[in-house]
C-alpha cells in the first residue's frame, strides 16, 4: 500500500465540540458513533451516501463523505449541522451524482481513482479531483482499496474506527439474509475481477461494512456485520 498522500486542513466551518445523537434531530440517520447514511438517491440509481464525522480526539480531520447524496436543502442541513465537508470519496462512477454542487458549496476533495475520475474532469473540468492508483494510505485511519469488477475504478474505503469499517459502494452489497454478497448486473464491468476483489479484502481487518445500495435487504439495520 502506498503513503498517505492526502494532506490535512481544517475545515472553515467550526467543528462541532460534541456529536449530536440520533434522537436529538429527526432527520439524521446514525449509523454507528461517528457516522451517518443519507436517503437514497434517484440520481444514483438509488445509491447510498455517508457522511463520516470527525470530532476531537479522532485521527483525521476534516468530514468525509462516502458517494454523493441527493443535492438538497435537507443534506445541506444535515452537512452544515455537522461543520461541512472536507473530503467526498467515490467508490464508483455510478456514485458521481451532483458532486460539482458540493466541491462548490464546500470546497471539498473529490477523491477517485484513475480509471474513473476522468469521467468528472471531462462533464465537470473545474472540479478538483485527486486520484489514487494502487491501495492509498489516506491518512487519519483511511485507506483507499481499489477492488476492480464492478466498474474498472471501483473502490472501498477503509475506517479503522469501531474495529474496521468497509464502505464497500456497490463492490459488496446484502444478500437477502444480510450476508455481504457480489452482485453481477448486465453493467458488471468485469465478473472475475470483482471475485478476485471480493477475495483480496479478506485481507483487511474491519467488523461492519456500509454497502452502497439496497439496503432495505438489511431489514432495518443499517451495516452488514462480518463477525
Amino acid at each position: 500500500m502506498s503513503k498517505c498522500w492526502l494532506s490535512t486542513r481544517r475545515t472553515a466551518v467550526k467543528m462541532l465540540h460534541r456529536r449530536i445523537r440520533l434522537q436529538d434531530v429527526s432527520d439524521e440517520r446514525w449509523v454507528l458513533e461517528g457516522l451517518l447514511n443519507f436517503k437514497p438517491n434517484r440520481h444514483t440509481l438509488g445509491g447510498t451516501a455517508y457522511l463520516l464525522v470527525a470530532s476531537p480526539g479522532d485521527q483525521f480531520e476534516g468530514n468525509w463523505l462516502v458517494d454523493c447524496p441527493l443535492w438538497s436543502d435537507e443534506t445541506q442541513a444535515v452537512i452544515d449541522r455537522h461543520g461541512g465537508v472536507e473530503n467526498i470519496f467515490l467508490t464508483h462512477r455510478g456514485a458521481i451524482g451532483e458532486v460539482h454542487h458540493f466541491q462548490r458549496r464546500y470546497g471539498c476533495r473529490v477523491v477517485m481513482h484513475e480509471q474513473e475520475a476522468y469521467l468528472i474532469k471531462a462533464r465537470l473540468p473545474a472540479t478538483q479531483v485527486h486520484t489514487f492508483r494502487e491501495d492509498t494510505l489516506l491518512g487519519g485511519g483511511l485507506s483507499a482499496i481499489w477492488t476492480p469488477g464492478h466498474s474498472p475504478g471501483s473502490s472501498c474505503l477503509l475506517w479503522d474506527g469501531h474495529g474496521g469499517v468497509l464502505f464497500s459502494g456497490r463492490h459488496l452489497l446484502s444478500d437477502a439474509e444480510g450476508r455481504p454478497t457480489a452482485v453481477r448486473t448486465a453493467k458488471t464491468f468485469h465478473w472475475t475481477r470483482q471475485q478476485a476483489s471480493v477475495e483480496r479484502l479478506c485481507s483487511y481487518t474491519y467488523r461492519y461494512i456500509c454497502p452502497g445500495a439496497a439496503l432495505g435487504l438489511l431489514k432495518g439495520k443499517r451495516y452488514i456485520t462480518t463477525g
